[in-house]
């Protein structure tokens, strides 16, 4: 599997959350030979499962979410458009940004900004909040308002590329380079004698409430969940909360609440065991991933979470190491090929 064409085959994909569909179906097209089956459930969740042909046999569910952060259509302004937020975005990076309204085609904007020559110093130390910021699509108020009804999604511009020898850069690969990890992990176990049916699920809407993961677990009821999602990597300009994990060094195994004590010492051992580099990451509760909901969904799962260093994490220009992304696969298929005990001992 070549990760840098299948990662530009998913992020080119506009999918904020609620509004998956492209990036749902192109998910599909992709997993689709490395499954027995697919389908795409009432939540827009991608699912996939490879049987193993054993009666009974026990589920492993592998997932990431696909969806992003983006913006959505509130009103009409002078031509301009009003526009709230979907998901976790940062009000400081969308002056001048430019956007792909998804209307049927889609249409070309950008975020209003002042040129910094007619600002005043006092304006130029402000962030501007998001209600007062507006979307410049070049059309009267009355072409806007046919055009793009209120409630219509926005996606940022997608561009994607190599950065340098080992990195990727662009948009959405929080998570879709996860997905890519979890489908390379499928392509391991191509062939393997497994004891188990894996299942590999591109979840929805994690960038809001999660219901996406929350219900698709719950349908699925496996024994074991492997979640994959970005963490922050460690930058030049970063605070505490990122200095220790690093792009380069493997994939984070989290440690805490959030993963069951047993699931974690069988995930690091065979990580060891493979020699597959990995780093580790400690978290008291909520990890603010899908794995936080899926721990305690039914009568609750075995969860481990497995992070992507991830820098400029929430930006259209994120960046990720692609042999991180191979090693969480391999670790991935190795923790499937290599079953654990998977009930809680004291």
């Amino acid at each position: 599997m070549d990760l840098r064409e299948t990662m530009k085959a998913l992020c080119s994909e506009c999918g904020p959350s609620g509004f998956e569909g492209p990036v749902a179906a192109k998910a599909r097209q992709l997993i689709e030979p490395l499954c027995d089956e697919t389908w795409i459930d009432k939540m827009g969740n991608v699912v996939g499962v490879r049987r193993c042909g054993r009666k009974n046999a026990r589920k492993v569910l592998i997932t990431a979410h696909l969806d992003e952060i983006g913006l959505i259509v509130t009103g009409h302004e002078d031509g301009f458009l009003r526009f709230g937020k979907i998901g976790g975005v940062d009000p400081r990076m969308l002056p001048d940004r430019e956007l792909t309204i998804l209307t049927d085609p889609p249409l070309f904007g950008v975020v209003a900004a002042l040129p910094p020559h007619v600002m005043s110093a006092e304006d130029k130390e402000k962030t501007i909040p998001i209600e007062d910021l507006r979307i410049d699509i070049g059309c009267s108020q009355k072409t806007a308002q046919k055009l793009v009804p209120v409630g219509t999604p926005i996606s940022f511009r997608k561009d994607n590329y190599s950065l340098g020898e080992h990195f990727y850069c662009g948009t959405s690969l929080d998570d879709r380079s996860c997905f890519a990890a979890c489908m390379y992990a499928m392509e391991l176990l191509q062939g393997r004698t497994l004891d188990c049916d894996v299942y590999i699920m591109g979840a929805t809407v994690e960038e809001t409430d999660s219901v996406g993961a929350l219900t698709g677990s719950y349908a699925i009821d496996p024994d074991l969940c492997l979640v994959a999602d970005v963490c922050q990597a460690k930058t030049t300009d970063g605070g505490p909360a990122n200095k220790d994990i690093e792009l380069g060094k493997g994939p984070s195994v989290t440690v805490g609440a959030n993963c069951q004590p047993h699931i974690t010492e069988h995930v690091v051992a065979v990580a060891e065991k493979h020699r597959i580099p990995y780093q580790l990451s400690g978290t008291g509760g909520n990890t603010h991933t899908d794995a936080w909901p899926m721990q305690i969904t039914s009568k609750g799962f075995n969860v481990q979470l497995l992070s992507l260093p991830n820098r400029y994490m929430h930006t259209p220009i994120e960046v990720v190491d692609v042999r991180d992304i191979e090693w969480l696969g391999e670790l991935m298929a190795a923790v499937i090929a290599e079953p654990g005990k998977e009930e809680y001992a004291c």
